[in-house]
């Protein structure tokens, strides 16, 4: 039996973290002792390991739960997508790294096959050309439209970016939006009775954010603030819900990211809720996006 301390240094997944597991159920002790200590057997340690070969190719800590907890759940067959997984994975960040290398030597090679937006353009021409109807209806014209491809493909290294971040690559993406242009006319209604509701809507995201920042010395990993960042992540929701689009399975990293790092970000909200508040709200939508992914 291991403690929860030598688990933690065992695997490099914190107390906080194992705690967090325990609570919702994805990884119980074997036992706790009478001081409430949690002990860990070598069967918790290979659930551990699985759920840990999950995380690491993305999959959200519920699904994690729930591919677990089925009957139908094959441990061996498990390990061999994950092997062909995190193989492709491995392949693919073994060539962003060779990139890196051969520029850092002051080599000219350039490669973007990582970040290539080209099949998400491809599905917004041929959209263009099949839903001509739609788009001067919610675009005003074709041309119009052409001119938000255009600016889209001066921008597309920061889309693509912007695309694996949150939705894991950008296949994923693309195919999170050909879902959106096949509901076009819904999400545009969505967008039309967002706009009817989007003081109300901005009135009580104000109010969480000013919750979520009234004190800046509690701990943003704790229960009261995460059950904060809940309410928020249950609004972004009902909002996606209502336009019938995918958030993506890294929203809330994303988001973590702009408040922690991105100088307007910090400039505006440190402005408006104290010194500090970006980079606490960021620490906070950080755990949040660990704990619920």
């Amino acid at each position: 039996m291991k403690t929860i301390k030598q688990v933690s240094d065992l695997t490099g997944i914190s107390v906080r973290m194992l705690h967090h597991y325990d609570k919702i159920g994805l990884l119980k002790p074997s036992a706790v002792t009478e001081a409430k200590y949690r002990l860990y057997d070598d069967q918790a340690l290979e659930t551990l390991q699985q759920i840990l070969f999950f995380k690491e190719l993305d999959i959200p800590l519920k699904k994690v739960k729930g591919i677990l907890a089925s009957p139908q759940y094959d441990k061996v067959q498990a390990l061999c997508k994950q092997k062909e997984l995190l193989t492709l994975k491995r392949d693919r960040l073994d060539g962003l790294i060779s990139l890196i290398e051969k520029k850092l030597k002051g080599g000219n090679e350039m490669s973007f096959k990582e970040f290539d937006m080209s099949e998400y353009f491809s599905l917004l021409e041929t959209y263009k050309q099949e839903h001509a109807d739609e788009i001067v209806r919610y675009y005003g014209s074709v041309d119009e439209f052409n001119e938000i491809l255009k600016d889209m493909q001066s921008n597309e290294l920061k889309m693509a970016r912007m695309a694996v971040k949150q939705f894991g690559s950008v296949e994923n993406y693309t195919e999170s939006m050909k879902n959106n242009l096949h509901h076009l006319p819904s999400l545009m209604e969505g967008y039309q009775r967002m706009k009817e509701n989007v003081d109300d809507h901005l009135s009580f995201m104000n109010q969480l954010t000013n919750r979520l920042t009234s004190d800046l010395s509690k701990d943003p990993c704790s229960t009261e603030i995460q059950n904060i960042v809940k309410e928020m992540d249950d609004l972004a929701k009902e909002q996606h819900e209502m336009l019938n689009m995918d958030m993506g399975e890294n929203y809330w990293g994303v988001m973590a990211e702009f408040y922690l790092t991105n100088p307007d970000y910090i400039k505006i909200y440190d402005k408006k809720h104290g010194k500090g508040a970006s980079k606490f709200m960021g620490a906070a939508f950080k755990f949040y996006s660990e704990s619920s992914n």
